[in-house]
């Protein structure tokens, strides 16, 4: 059956549009850090598949660090093992990292590779336990109360920072035609596995990689002013502001952080998009006018 003239015009102006961004980024690194909504709907997921298998197959070198947070709850939930949080992050004994192995290395990992090779990728699933490619050391936390003379320090267990990362595996894989999928797993100098926040963890590879983009998947629009409004684009310096005068605030601090550092040490740009939009990787690469808010040194898309 002929396409109708109005349905060929549509496809042929994105194609158009797309043609440039392929043009330019290809044979670029692009770190997606996957999380969120995007994880957890059936439709997300395959959108997000479709998405990277694309990157890949026009000559982008896409790596995707993931995380798994709801999904580690409900495996400790149903082993009836209790969470507790100091300040957001999962106090993470050695039972509740044996979890965190087999869902985050296992699980998780083994559902996003398979999701990639049915949409016609090559993907290959790694922790950073892996060749030791992550270095962690343990995360120190403290906690001071008005009443308090001194900080108490917390230990929260087995949660990391990176200390390193060995970009030789990452090299190889995306030289290849594999597409590399990280869960944020890492070895302490002590021997002992460490759970690295995934943001972090794509964060610090982007750095290492010199990636062209880092794109965050949040379940937001985007960075907003104190009005609801969406900012589109972003200069360090802007958000260095809205970071000091409270507009950014709460549980973006750690992914706008962490997407401040990355651009501070190199990487192009970074991208918080909402992950709750089905394609949401492709509407930010392949169009002009993208999706959620860019931050780099320079505004512009």
């Amino acid at each position: 059956m002929t396409q109708d003239l109005k349905t060929a015009s549509n496809i042929a102006a994105v194609l158009t549009e797309a043609l440039p961004y392929i043009q330019r980024f290809t044979g670029k690194t692009i770190v997606v850090k996957y999380g969120g909504n995007a994880m957890t709907d059936e439709t997300l997921k395959n959108s997000f598949a479709r998405d990277i298998v694309l990157m890949k197959l026009v000559g982008m070198r896409p790596i995707v660090v993931h995380g798994g947070g709801p999904q580690i709850g409900s495996l400790l939930e149903k082993l009836n093992i209790k969470s507790d949080f100091v300040e957001g992050m999962r106090v993470t004994d050695s039972a509740t990292m044996d979890v965190v192995e087999m869902v985050l290395g296992g699980l998780v990992n083994k559902e996003i590779v398979s999701l990639l090779n049915k949409n016609g990728g090559k993907a290959i699933g790694l922790t950073g336990k892996d060749g030791s490619f992550i270095r962690a050391r343990k995360m120190k936390m403290s906690r001071q109360t008005p009443e308090m003379q001194a900080p108490e320090i917390i230990d929260i267990g087995h949660v990391g920072e990176v200390e390193s990362i060995d970009p030789e595996i990452i090299s190889l894989i995306t030289q290849s035609d594999f597409i590399p999928v990280i869960a944020p797993i890492g070895t302490g100098d002590d021997g002992l596995s460490y759970n690295i926040n995934a943001d972090l963890v794509a964060g610090k590879l982007a750095q290492l990689v010199m990636a062209e983009k880092l794109i965050l998947l949040t379940n937001i629009a985007g960075v907003q002013d104190k009005a609801g409004n969406i900012l589109a684009g972003l200069s360090t310096a802007q958000v260095q502001t809205l970071i000091d005068d409270g507009t950014i605030h709460g549980g973006m601090l750690p992914k706008i952080r962490c997407a401040l550092d990355a651009v501070s040490s190199g990487v192009k740009s970074a991208q918080i998009i909402d992950g709750r939009v089905p394609h949401a990787v492709l509407l930010e690469i392949f169009t002009d006018k993208g999706i959620g808010t860019q931050i780099s040194n320079r505004l512009e898309h």
